[in-house]
């Protein structure tokens, strides 16, 4: 990856590189590419298009100045570190735990932690919804991010556990994400959140169109969430039937409850 392009996409964002950013994101990237090679981390194999398609959309929320450098961050459904690695290698005040269930890319994460000498930052094997019942993780983050993980609806159920009141839950999407968010306004309010706020823009030197949603936590989320792991998949609290059927989708009955 010649550096050259790799300092041009981040300043599209109005970020500028130092040479130990540009050297880590240049080493996570023969780490991505080597290990894709043994287990399934991206389809996105050309350099170039992993600075764009990753790294600079993982970071579009700083050069939005949406999202700040301090507080304690989740990546929820974090796959290969998106976004919650390159948030970590521009931002080291954040205190970021990356969290997914399979095992074999929470190897991949630990060595990229390891290899580009981060702090502050630590993998962690498991499912959203049981992860969301622990009271190590339950609403003890400033801000949660979630990326090309699931439909709005299921999102909010997995990732407004995690957020504390006052905190906000940020979902990267791709462009036209209003229509998601309305079908999952009802379950954003039962789920404790505030309303949605939606940021469209372009990523550098390109004509991917993405979406930035945040949604502020106004209060606790009930105990009864998350349902039990695969439930919200299923069963979303709103599926897409029309409006008037929200509140119904939104009223599940409590586990135990007949």
């Amino acid at each position: 990856m010649r550096r050259e392009y790799l300092e041009k996409a981040f300043a599209g964002l109005g970020i500028r590189l130092d040479s130990g950013q540009i050297l880590a994101f240049e080493r996570y990237t023969e780490l991505l590419l080597s290990w894709n090679e043994k287990i399934n981390l991206t389809a996105i194999t050309d350099p170039q298009d992993i600075v764009i398609k990753h790294f600079a959309d993982s970071c579009g929320p700083l050069g939005k100045e949406i999202l700040g450098t301090e507080g304690r961050l989740a990546d929820i459904g974090t796959g290969a570190g998106f976004p919650g690695i390159p948030l970590k290698i521009l931002c080291p005040d954040l205190e970021i735990v990356l969290m997914d269930s399979l095992k074999k890319r929470i190897g991949f994460l630990e060595t990229v932690i390891d290899e580009l000498s981060l702090k502050g930052i630590r993998a962690v094997h498991g499912r959203a919804e049981d992860l969301a019942r622990t009271k190590e993780f339950r609403e003890q983050f400033d801000l949660v991010t979630a990326r090309a993980v699931a439909q709005l609806p299921v999102l909010a159920e997995y990732c407004l556990p995690f957020v504390k009141v006052g905190g906000s839950f940020l979902a990267y999407k791709s462009a036209g994400a209003q229509r998601e968010t309305e079908q999952a306004a009802a379950a954003i309010r039962l789920l404790g959140g505030g309303k949605p706020e939606i940021r469209e823009y372009l990523l550098p030197d390109s004509d991917y169109r993405r979406s930035l949603i945040r949604i502020e936590k106004r209060r606790e989320t009930p105990k009864t969430f998350p349902r039990k792991a695969g439930t919200a998949s299923k069963k979303p609290l709103y599926r897409d039937r029309g409006k008037n059927d929200a509140e119904k989708d939104v009223k599940i009955k409590n586990p135990g409850e007949k």
